[in-house]
């Protein structure tokens, strides 16, 4: 059943990485981005179990607390006028480029 959950946080974790590159906007792979922590966050954790070490805990605790912060971060600056500036310049759509 461990392997089976395994197999599963793996390919959950292939989709939020095909998202966090095609994602449409910007939040999209933002929210992709936090996805793929939380997964990884778990897959240490049947890991640890699997292998019984349990300092594993710590390790996939830690990842978690980095991940929130870097995707507080990442919004964070999003929202900053400099960012906001830039996306204006680039263009948004294959009509724009033309």
């Amino acid at each position: 059943m461990l392997t089976a959950a395994t197999i599963a946080i793996l390919v959950v974790m292939l989709l939020a990485i095909i998202r966090c590159v095609v994602g449409p906007t910007l939040y999209d792979r933002i929210l992709a981005f936090n996805m793929f922590g939380t997964k990884t966050v778990l897959l240490i954790s049947i890991l640890g179990f699997l292998m019984g070490r349990p300092e594993f805990l710590d390790i996939a605790l830690v990842y978690a607390l980095i991940n929130f912060i870097s995707v507080i971060g990442v919004l964070r600056f999003s929202d900053s006028v400099e960012f906001k500036h830039a996306l204006r310049q680039q263009p948004s759509t294959k009509e724009d480029k033309q």
